[in-house]
């Protein structure tokens, strides 16, 4: 059997895990973790937005373009 590696973040997760928590708690920290992550995606939306050099303009352009594979 083939032992499992944890990396870092892991680890610390099953360390805070492994104390007894109510459902308020776990409640909790799903809810942090999901404004962690969401904040990281907007993070990276924001960055791809730059790098990309997209605005408003661009985005009703694209929403407007009629892309379609053409039946044949």
């Amino acid at each position: 059997m083939e032992a499992t590696v944890f990396n870092p973040t892991q680890l610390q997760l099953l360390r805070m895990f492994s104390y007894n928590q109510d459902e308020n708690s776990l409640k909790e920290l799903k809810e942090v973790w999901l404004a962690h992550v969401r904040n990281k995606m907007d993070e990276e939306g924001r960055k791809i937005w730059e790098e990309k050099n997209l605005s408003n303009e661009v985005m009703h352009e694209w929403l407007n373009t009629h892309i379609r594979t053409p039946y044949k």
